[in-house]
C-alpha cells in the first residue's frame, strides 16, 4: 500500500510499484457512449474490496458494464490521465502525482474522500507488547533484536515487509535510527498474513510494517510501536531524499480520483463513485470475506450490499 512521505513513489505507499502495468489497461476505459467504467484495483485487499462493492452496484443497480486492472500506483496515475482506467477508489496520499495531474495538467479530478483514514506502521502482537511493554517505544528495539532474530534476517532482528513493490520507509528507518534490523520481504500483502498468522498460531514474537485499516487485527491483535513523530520538515526531507527519512509514516485520509473527461461525461458512474464513502469497518468486514472466507469478490461484495442497504442506497444518484 503506500506511504505518502517518500513519495510514495508508488504506495510507491506503502503501496506498490515497480512495472508499469498500464497496458493492461480496459478497452471499455474511457469509450464514448457507453455504459461501461474501468477501474484501477491495488494489489492489497482492502483496495479490492472497495472495487467489488463499487462494480457490483454499478453493475447490478446502475446498469454499467464494469472492469477491473491491476495496476501498480504511480503507475495508476498515468493510465488515469491517459483514460485508460476511469478511477482509483483508493489513493494513499501521492502529493507528487497530485500536483502533477490534478493541479497542473487537469487530465485527473478529485474525487472525494473515501471514508477511510490510512495509517502505515511497525507492530509486534498483543502477546508481546503486554509481557514487554517498553518494545512499544523505538528506542528499545535493539533490546529485542535476539528475539526478533529469524533465519532470513542475516542474525539481525527481522522487520518484516510485504511485497517489495511497495514503496516503504523502512530500510531508511532501520539505518538512520540505528537498529540492529533487517527488512526481509515476504513477497506479497497474502503471504504476509500467512507468516504473521504462524507467528501468531506459534505465540513467537515478531516485528511488521503493516497497516490499518486491515482486517487481519481481528484476528490477530496487534500493538503499534512507536516511531519519532511524523512532522513537516521530516515530510520535506523524504521527499528530496527518501534514504534521510528518520520519521513515523503520516495518517492518510484515502481518496478517490476520477479521469477529468470521466468526471465531465460519465453520468450516474461518475455521480456515483464521487458518492462512495464507507468505513474502516465496512472496509474490513469485505476484506475479511474475501481474504479469509475466500469468497469471490463478487460474492463478498453481494453479501456486504444485501446486509448494508442503508449505506449504499445514499451513494446512487437521483
Amino acid at each position: 500500500m503506500a506511504a505518502a512521505t517518500t513519495l510514495l513513489a508508488g504506495a510507491a505507499l506503502s503501496g506498490c510499484g515497480a512495472a508499469d502495468m498500464t497496458r493492461q489497461s480496459s478497452p471499455y476505459a474511457n469509450a464514448q457512449g457507453a455504459k461501461t467504467v474501468t477501474l484501477s484495483v491495488q494489489s492489497w485487499v482492502g483496495a479490492r474490496a472497495n472495487a467489488a462493492v463499487a462494480q457490483y452496484l454499478l453493475e447490478h443497480e446502475l446498469g454499467y458494464r464494469v472492469d477491473t486492472v491491476q495496476v501498480d500506483e504511480v503507475p495508476a496515475w498515468d493510465a488515469l490521465s491517459q483514460g485508460r482506467v476511469d478511477a482509483i477508489l483508493e489513493d494513499w496520499g501521492h502529493p507528487d502525482q497530485e500536483k502533477r495531474y490534478v493541479t497542473d495538467k487537469k487530465t485527473v479530478t478529485d474525487g472525494g474522500a473515501l471514508g477511510v483514514t490510512g495509517h502505515i506502521g511497525w507492530w509486534v502482537p498483543k502477546y508481546f507488547a503486554d509481557a514487554h511493554p517498553d518494545v512499544l517505544d523505538w528506542k528499545n528495539l535493539n533490546k529485542y533484536a535476539a528475539q526478533l532474530r529469524t533465519p532470513e534476517s542475516g542474525g539481525k532482528g527481522q522487520l518484516l515487509d510485504g511485497s517489495p513493490s511497495y514503496v516503504t520507509n523502512d530500510k531508511a528507518l532501520v539505518k538512520n535510527l540505528g537498529l540492529d534490523y533487517q527488512v526481509v520481504f515476504a513477497g506479497s500483502e497474502a503471504a504476509q498474513i500467512t507468516q504473521i498468522k504462524q507467528f501468531a498460531k506459534d505465540k513467537r514474537p515478531f516485528l511488521t510494517y503493516w497497516y490499518e485499516p486491515q482486517w487481519l487485527f481481528n484476528e490477530v491483535p496487534m500493538a503499534e510501536v512507536k516511531l519519532p513523530d511524523h512532522t513537516d520538515a521530516c515530510d520535506k526531507k523524504g521527499t528530496d531524499d527518501p534514504s534521510s527519512i528518520d520519521c513515523a509514516y503520516p495518517t492518510t485520509p484515502l481518496k478517490k480520483f476520477l479521469n477529468a473527461g470521466f468526471t465531465r461525461e460519465g453520468g450516474k458512474a461518475a455521480r456515483f463513485l464521487k458518492n462512495f464513502h464507507w468505513t474502516k469497518a465496512d472496509q474490513n468486514e469485505v476484506a475479511q470475506m474475501i481474504a479469509e472466507e475466500k469468497l469471490p469478490a463478487e460474492k463478498a461484495a453481494e453479501r456486504w450490499v444485501k446486509e448494508h442497504p442503508d449505506t449504499w442506497k445514499a451513494w446512487l444518484p437521483a
